[in-house]
């Protein structure tokens, strides 16, 4: 990642952790984004109004351009942009705008965390004594809904697939344990093997669209789909900052392509010959294959 004298180097390695996927998680990935306007603004020494909207403006784009699908990157990064903008328009001398992007940040990032409150709540009440639930990949509010339904005295145990190919269901499962609750890990194409014993599905988003589909991890419409056969409920918790407005427009949701190492490592790419390995990150599971969006 490039960078020039308006973008220190905290925020280029700030963009450069969310785009290598240092810093995962839709909410994780809205969050630090958000704190990167933060770091600009704290940092910026414009004289004048003008200079400071071309420094904030790069540290956008460069921030923007990281991963292409989560919108709440791009929903939190607008959300500040819209206020600053805003203020700029009215003739706000650097320092405000300074103060503007600050507090604007802290109000997004209140919002955040209260959301992830208020979603634990509702989500808890779904899930009762006895239940054996699935989930998938790393979702911050998924696990928090389960921890508060832990912390409710309910008695239940969760299945987590590892998701492939990074592996990030390790470590649901390991903040599950760690807070009590039984848990099993298992490979990803064991979904449907285990589904038929499994009461309810609980997932995060990545991004909800327009007509109610939800872009998640790789591997989540799949589950949806063995769900659905075994006529398992599948609950989706997503913050509002998910929701994707341009898909309103008719504008499609972009699904990242990662590096072919995250698949195969490169030392052992040439000995495959000439074979092509496609590793989207996301996948769309469609409305019908979930029962409720919990926001």
């Amino acid at each position: 990642i490039g960078g020039s004298f308006l973008v220190n180097d905290d925020i280029i390695r700030l963009a450069e952790d969310i785009r290598a996927m240092r810093i995962r998680g839709a909410a994780e990935i809205g969050r630090a984004a958000a704190g990167g306007l933060r770091s600009y603004a704290l940092s910026s020494r414009s004289s004048d109004a003008r200079a400071y909207i071309e420094g904030f403006s790069e540290v956008y784009k460069l921030l923007m351009n990281t991963r292409p699908t989560a919108v709440s990157l791009a929903n939190a990064l607008n959300y500040i942009r819209h206020r600053v903008l805003s203020a700029y328009r009215e003739g706000a001398p650097p320092e405000v705008l300074r103060q503007t992007t600050i507090d604007a940040t802290d109000a997004f990032l209140k919002s955040s965390f209260e959301a992830v409150k208020r979603i634990s709540e509702f989500g808890a009440k779904r899930i009762r004594n006895g239940d054996l639930v699935m989930t998938h990949c790393n979702s911050s509010v998924a696990i928090s809904t389960l921890i508060e339904a832990k912390r409710q005295g309910k008695s239940f145990s969760v299945i987590a697939t590892e998701t492939r190919p990074r592996f990030q269901g390790r470590i649901t499962a390991r903040t599950l344990a760690e807070a009590g609750i039984p848990v099993t890990l298992i490979v990803d194409s064991a979904a449907r093997y285990f589904m038929p014993k499994v009461d309810k599905v609980v997932v995060g988003s990545d991004v909800v669209t327009a007509n109610g589909a939800v872009v998640n991890k790789i591997g989540t419409s799949q589950i949806a789909l063995a769900a659905k056969e075994a006529r398992v409920r599948v609950y989706v918790c997503a913050e509002t900052y998910k929701f994707s407005p341009s898909t309103m427009l008719g504008e499609l949701v972009e699904i990242e392509e990662r590096p072919p190492t995250e698949v195969v490592p490169e030392e052992e790419i040439a000995a495959l010959g000439n074979v092509a390995i496609a590793n989207p990150a996301f996948d769309i599971t469609p409305a019908e294959m979930i029962d409720a969006i919990i926001t």
